[in-house]
């Protein structure tokens, strides 16, 4: 169809009339329509149009000046739409569907907030939420603008026209005044640009403010069970992602630091958030649900077709899982920017990657997709910034312990489960559907269940590490040999008075491309050693000691489950204990260091203390950090407690 006529709205339309100035609820839904077929003469004479569904066609925008003033109910799920400022035009609109529009981003959202002010409903949720947001969201940038706008006038000479130097600071503005997660750039300069054309209008006069505090949330503890398996339950339909506001023990990092330091060592690390977002049913009294894996976004090159992955970096966002839920957060403001529910599953682990599609126009984009999996088997592929699950993958039958995609490959993706297998998938590149179809590359077969699995940093396509409950496990996977079912390589085992054959490793991860650093649990120390003098000395033999370069002094606690991360670009080694505390070790120099090897272990460059009970305003003496992940220029640090808290750090 390539337009519409009089006829087609009389017969879609009701109360059914032979005029269409009667009609008040019209359907345009699954006609293939493009956006130059709404003409606004047409759609113009719809003047006591209430409700309008146009769900389901191929729209890329919507036409200015359609004309429906009354307009309180409109759908556009399922088209192509890249903006949405032209929804100005209908101030009594009071819900709206969006959803399955790919490249409407958590900036599109915001400005739909801003741009209706009567909107209750927004993809089926309430749209307060999101108003919420753009309320402090505009307060902040109002605040900076302003102060921005002072320097600006100091700065000025007595020979500047002034009428030159309003368009300049406008600009400048734009290009200099930051706040806010990366993903919300796109709002925070639409917003930038308003407010500064506003101040200079009004020769400097502060635009209004929305005022919206947020107060803390106080809870008392209980004592939770580190058991990782829990009872299967019925799985319901999948929600929709959407912003979800944030639950803060503690609003104010200075609250925080107030008495006992919270860390020793050189590099002092100010807490920043503290959130309870994976609570039951949003209650602040939930402090058992348990929080299992935490991953920081790939950064990517913003704006153009060309975007490409910015290797070894990452954006100051991250995604958490617990329980039913998966978040993204802003570790900047602590927002939180999705929010991914599914009642009865318990998700254990989280892995980004970052892929190319081409959309139906051949432009290219790039997608941040983010994999999550846990009790279920199911890997659920989600595009975080549009907001919706865009494929899922029948892995296993048992539940998967932990995800990996490929560093060299970006739709390779690992999964390991309770099963004794571990899967490498390729989940390929969506569809004109936005839809991921994904196939089975190779299985590996593990003895033990597979904990934690990292490619070999020097040789990535060749070769896999897992840590499992017996042991320390190595696999060939390079896709030119012709099996596809493979068992275990080689399994490394360690020095006596380190882990020994047979004992779990559930801490496994690169310092640099050849130190492994890995973990079990009742030694108290972590263990350096090197991948390539290991190998080289392997032979043909099935069973290798590993060639060990040092120790890292640890708690000597019996409890699993803590596991280890790194940061290669800094040299660093980051893991949890019961006790609450956060042990980072600086191992740059031993990694230099020749042999003779360290007489003993090495102590911890700094450990983080957790807040004291009074700074969180609850009763909780100590809690257990089983999970510490920073980002590559370790700007920001997140760790996760078995009593639902995100706790989220940054280096001063």
């Amino acid at each position: 169809m390539s337009s519409l006529t009089p006829r087609l709205l009389m017969q879609r339309g009701r109360p059914k009339s032979d005029r269409l100035g009667k009609i008040r609820i019209l359907d345009l839904s699954g006609l293939k329509l493009r956006s130059e077929d709404l003409d606004p003469r047409l759609m113009g004479r719809l003047i006591h149009l209430q409700e309008l569904d146009l769900s389901n066609n191929q729209l890329d925008t919507l036409p200015a000046n359609l004309g429906l003033p009354h307009l309180r109910i409109l759908r556009c799920a399922n088209n192509q739409l890249g903006d949405v400022t032209s929804l100005s035009q209908f101030p009594q609109l009071e819900e709206l569907s969006l959803e399955g529009n790919p490249f409407l981003t958590v900036s599109d959202n915001l400005k739909v907030s801003f741009l209706l002010p009567k909107l209750h409903k927004i993809n089926g949720k309430n749209a307060s939420l999101t108003s919420s947001q753009v309320k402090n969201l505009r307060l902040e940038l109002t605040s900076r603008v302003t102060a921005y706008w002072e320097k600006f006038k100091a700065s000025l000479g007595p020979e500047e026209e002034a009428e030159k130097a309003r368009v300049d600071f406008v600009k400048l503005a734009v290009r200099d005044v930051r706040y806010g997660p990366e993903s919300f750039s796109d709002f925070t300069q639409w917003q930038v640009q308003m407010i500064s054309e506003e101040l200079v209008a009004s020769g400097g006069t502060q635009a209004p403010k929305t005022d919206n505090p947020e107060r803390p949330v106080n809870a008392t503890t209980t004592p939770t069970s580190r058991t990782r398996l829990v009872a299967l339950k019925r799985l319901d339909d999948d929600s929709s992602l959407s912003p979800s506001p944030n639950k803060r023990l503690c609003a104010s990092p200075s609250a925080l630091v107030e008495g006992d330091p919270v860390c020793s060592g050189s590099s002092q690390l100010e807490p920043l958030h503290f959130l309870q977002s994976h609570s039951k049913n949003n209650s602040p009294r939930d402090l058992e649900t348990q929080l299992w894996a935490c991953a920081f976004e790939p950064a990517c090159e913003d704006g153009t077709a060309s975007s490409v992955l910015i290797l070894g970096a990452t954006s100051q966002t991250v995604a958490t899982c617990g329980g039913e839920a998966v978040c993204v957060i802003d570790c900047q403001t602590g927002i939180i920017l999705n929010k991914y529910k599914v009642p009865g599953e318990e998700f254990f682990s989280v892995a980004w990657t970052v892929v190319t599609v081409v959309t139906q126009a051949g432009h290219k984009k790039r997608w941040s997709v983010l994999a999550v999996a846990g009790l279920r088997g199911l890997v659920r592929l989600l595009h975080v910034r549009a907001g919706f699950c865009c494929g899922s993958i029948r892995a296993h039958k048992k539940a998967i312990a932990t995800l990996c995609f490929s560093p060299n490959h970006e739709t390779h993706l690992f999964t390991a489960s309770y099963d004794k297998r571990i899967i490498l998938w390729d989940i390929g590149i969506p569809n004109a559907d936005y839809e991921f179809q994904a196939s089975q590359l190779l299985t590996l077969d593990t003895t033990s269940i597979p904990l934690c699995v990292c490619p070999v940093a020097s040789c990535p396509d060749a070769y896999l590490l897992a840590g499992c409950e017996g042991g320390c496990c190595c696999w060939d996977i390079r896709l030119d040999q012709p099996q596809k079912r493979r068992v275990c390589e080689v399994e490394f085992t360690f020095y006596e008075g380190l882990e020994v054959s047979g004992r779990r490793v559930d801490g496994l991860a690169f310092v640099n491309e050849d130190v492994v650093a890995s973990k079990g649990s009742g030694q108290g120390t972590i263990c350096l050693w090197s991948w390539s003098q290991t190998w080289a000395g392997r032979g043909s033999q099935a069973t290798v000691a590993v060639v060990v370069l040092a120790q890292l002094q640890w708690s000597s606690t019996e409890l699993a489950y803590f596991s280890l991360s790194t940061c290669p670009g800094e040299g660093l080694v980051l893991c949890g204990d019961e006790e609450g505390s956060v042990w980072i070790y600086n191992v740059q120099h031993l990694l230099k260091q020749q042999c003779p090897l360290p007489a003993g272990p090495q102590a911890p460059t700094q450990i983080l203390k957790w807040p004291q009970p009074r700074a969180l305003g609850q009763k909780v003496t100590k809690t257990m950090v089983n999970t510490v992940v920073a980002n590559p220029t370790f700007t920001y640090l997140t760790a996760l407690t078995d009593s639902n808290i995100v706790a989220i750090w940054r280096r001063q």
